[in-house]
């Protein structure tokens, strides 16, 4: 009789349809605000209701002349209003720019209040594709072409409900720096002080033509649905095209001397490429596709690709130099010296327009884009030199 004994394999955890926060899920630190009114939107018609998650760190001072400690934080494509904290109930992944924030920190929060919005259009509380509808139904395929400017329309009523006259300091990041451009040149009289972070002034041919095939991935997994895949099981929305995407966006995101100094030709582990095995670069782009599916929703991937393929702070205003002429903020651009998807002549041409003597930082690092979220001590430099004065 034999001995041997099998364990049994795990079983295999499917991606949900969506990994968007959802109504009924815990919110963990988020707060919300539900617009008082129809949002109208840039390129014509409106979202009817619109609710907007955020999260706050510190207390709101505001002295006689209206000047407050407020500072807004706008994130990225993938990221969300948890910019510091860890992960838990609510939160899958945790803050995206935690050693920023916090007592002793660059932003102080014994000293100044944070607030972090997800932008319109996403997929963690605030309303988006996966959102349920006047209908009661998921937005999917209704959800409406947004913008950056209808983000920051949004942005400026839950500016008033906070009591926020005027920002002490907008940053942003890649997305978010195109929001934190909109908001100086349509409020420019809200904005005190802007940091603009690994951003252009107008989305290149280049970077659209990056976003394409991400765009087609999506669009071609039979999950799809055309959009309308939110009420599916786990296993069955576009988890794939998705994963794709995220492959594709993670490679202009990373230099490619850091991905041959960090993995270079070697095999993941035992595995061997010339017999069905991946290169450990590979792997490491599994593991990146992997997670962005199981907390992000494709059709926000989706709508905010568009909406950063639209970004012109020139659209409608007489060109870029008129746009970037309406700010007035003090500024500093950063850029990181290895970025290929978003490279320095890009931020060089926003210090060189921006009025009041718009000053350019380089960010030397050899981690490509994503040097703006992972080089913190060059972020945090300029973040208190913005906040010294």
């Amino acid at each position: 009789m034999s001995t041997d004994i099998t364990t049994p394999a795990s079983p295999v955890v499917l991606p949900p349809a969506s990994g968007a926060w959802r109504e009924g899920d815990d919110p963990g630190h988020r707060s919300f605000l539900d617009l008082p009114r129809p949002l109208p939107l840039e390129v014509g018609g409106e979202l009817p209701q619109v609710r907007l998650a955020y999260e706050t760190w510190g207390d709101l001072r505001v002295d006689a002349g209206g000047r407050s400690n407020a500072v807004l934080v706008l994130h990225a494509l993938t990221g969300d209003s948890h910019v510091a904290g860890t992960t838990g109930p609510g939160h899958k992944s945790p803050g995206w720019w935690d050693a920023l924030i916090g007592p002793g920190r660059a932003l102080d929060t014994e000293r100044w209040f944070v607030v972090a919005p997800n932008i319109v259009g996403g997929c963690q509380g605030t309303t988006g594709p996966a959102s349920t509808g006047p209908d009661g139904r998921a937005w999917g395929s209704r959800f409406p072409f947004v913008t950056a400017r209808d983000s920051v329309r949004a942005e400026t009523v839950l500016a008033d409900a906070l009591g926020v006259e005027r920002w002490a300091l907008v940053v942003g990041g890649s997305m978010g720096g195109m929001r934190a451009v909109e908001w100086a040149a349509m409020e420019p009289e809200r904005v005190e002080r802007l940091l603009l972070l690994a951003s252009p002034a107008a989305t290149s041919a280049d970077q659209i033509a990056w976003a394409a095939p991400q765009l087609a991935a999506i669009r071609a997994d039979p999950g799809w649905r055309g959009g309308d895949y939110h009420g599916m099981p786990d296993g069955g929305g576009p988890h794939v095209g998705l994963g794709i995407a995220r492959r594709i966006a993670h490679l202009s995101y990373r230099s490619g001397d850091e991905l041959g100094t960090r993995f270079g030709r070697a095999p993941q582990g035992d595995e061997d490429p010339f017999r069905g095995g991946r290169f450990a670069v590979e792997s490491y782009l599994d593991h990146h596709a992997e997670k962005l599916v199981r907390r992000f929703d494709a059709a926000s991937y989706v709508r905010l690709t568009e909406l950063m393929n639209a970004h012109d702070v020139g659209r409608g205003r007489g060109g870029v130099a008129a746009g970037l002429a309406r700010v007035r903020a003090r500024t500093i651009v950063g850029g990181v010296s290895s970025d290929r998807i978003y490279p320095l002549e890009q931020q060089a041409e926003l210090a060189d327009r921006i009025p009041n003597s718009a000053e350019l930082r380089v960010i030397d690092s050899p981690y490509g884009h994503d040097g703006f979220l992972i080089e913190t001590p060059a972020v945090a430099a300029m973040v208190t030199e913005l906040l010294a004065d």
